[in-house]
């Protein structure tokens, strides 16, 4: 067996199942070690680490394994050492993990719902309170309330966790409901597999069998007009039937390009709702959340901190917060605010600064019009609304002089500028949307 291409499949699975700050701080120092009677030994850095993989990734990592070979049956840690004669790793064993993954924490195959996803496990807070809510009322009456329930926004703000807890939620109530976790890029795979081997009906059979389907990320369809088709009768089929459709998607269906009208119109015909960014308090409920699921303390000066200089992102917080606790043990004491601040400040990217003609690209594509029409003379009004909205959000969020907009925008009158900013302000403010368009630029542009 060749453990290191073994290894190189697991983590690239496990680095598409984690946060980045995650599977740096818990896998980068990893290696499979050796093999031996269907037991994988895995080198890991330090005893911490080896307690931190039992404890939060041991079912995860054992899965994928078993999946790439039938031969493995168990998985142990061993902690590397350097040898003082030579250069190599002398492992030093540890605490046998010999059994296999409870069933409670393991995916279950025939519907794909991680159990962890719960609504126990869930933090409402202002910014997706109602999401929560209309997930609560599919629960409650599924295949009638919010049928298809729609929901949307910037990963990381929680969508697969509160769709998966539906799923988990309904199954709990009814053990015999037919529930189907997929991705689209799952669903698109499958059709076109089908296609291939002459097996369309089958593939049809499949999906229609289930009470609930719950499908995510579904702007990865765009532009795959025959795939959306069939999503197009299959939602049919399950709406005849009042069984219940779920979808998430990284954007409002109206603004995914190359997403059928038609579609559109059944999304809008249900629920669509947005879960933007977690707010500041929102935000420190989260850090106390994931600190008090592992039992770890964090001073509330700390608390504020993170919770203002960590905003967007929740599995960006749970990655500084892992971070934090493996400093904290490693160094046997709490870390200080200034240690903290350094930890975030290494371990959080900085935002990249945009220049103006990517701001003006990005807007352009949004409107799906040409970008140099933008800079052109041109009075068309499908031009005159992107390219104020570009002069607002360049003074707004850029804080640009109202002169260079006009001078970088084709060579404009500051008092051009002023006045397409003010309109848009004003409108804003009585045209929903137009409020819903500028929102979703400013999540496109983060």
């Amino acid at each position: 067996m060749d453990t290191k291409e073994l290894w190189d499949t697991c983590l690239h699975d496990i680095e598409t199942a984690v946060s980045k700050a995650n599977f740096a701080t818990w896998f980068r120092e990893t290696k499979i070690s050796g093999f031996e009677n269907g037991i994988v030994f895995l080198s890991v850095p330090n005893t911490f680490v080896q307690e931190w993989l039992t404890k939060k990734f041991h079912p995860l990592i054992l899965k994928l394994l078993r999946q790439s070979s039938d031969s493995i049956h168990a998985l142990e840690y061993v902690i590397k050492e350097e040898s003082k004669s030579k250069n190599q790793y002398i492992p030093k064993p540890l605490s046998p993990t010999r059994e296999l993954p409870l069933a409670e924490y393991s995916v279950n195959k025939e519907d794909n719902i991680n159990p962890r996803y719960t609504f126990e496990s869930f933090v409402v807070g202002p910014f997706n309170e109602l999401a929560h809510a209309a997930a609560q009322a599919v629960i409650k009456n599924p295949g009638v309330a919010y049928n298809p329930l729609f929901i949307y926004g910037n990963t990381g703000h929680g969508k697969t966790h509160l769709i998966q807890a539906v799923g988990n939620a309904l199954k709990a109530i009814n053990p015999s409901k037919k529930v189907y976790y997929f991705t689209s890029e799952k669903f698109s795979n499958d059709f076109v597999g089908s296609m291939l081997a002459n097996k369309i009906t089958q593939f049809k059979e499949k999906y229609r069998k289930y009470d609930v389907l719950i499908m995510d990320d579904i702007q990865f369809l765009s532009g795959k007009d025959k795939t959306q088709e069939e999503l197009f009768h299959l939602f049919n089929s399950m709406k005849d039937s009042n069984k219940q459709i779920i979808f998430s998607a990284d954007k409002h269906p109206n603004f995914i390009i190359g997403l059928e009208e038609r579609l559109k119109g059944r999304f809008a015909a249900g629920m669509v709702i947005d879960i933007p960014a977690p707010d500041h308090e929102s935000r420190v409920a989260i850090i106390k959340s994931k600190c008090s699921s592992v039992g770890f303390f964090i001073e509330p000066e700390i608390i504020d901190y993170l919770a203002d200089s960590i905003r967007g992102n929740i599995r960006d917080l749970e990655g500084v917060i892992n971070l934090i606790i493996c400093q904290t043990e490693t160094k046997a004491r709490n870390l200080n605010l200034n240690e903290v601040k350094d930890l975030v400040k290494n371990s959080i990217k900085q935002k990249k600064m945009l220049s103006y003609k990517e701001v003006v690209k990005i807007i352009s594509d949004f409107y799906k019009i040409e970008e140099e029409t933008i800079y052109e003379k041109t009075r068309k009004k499908e031009v005159i609304k992107p390219r104020q909205i570009i002069m607002y959000i360049l003074r707004e969020d850029f804080s640009i002089s109202y002169p260079s907009i006009g001078e970088k925008l084709g060579g404009r009158d500051h008092t051009t500028v002023i006045h397409s900013c003010e309109k848009i302000k004003k409108d804003i403010k009585i045209d929903t949307l137009l409020s819903k368009e500028i929102q979703e630029i400013r999540s496109i542009i983060g």
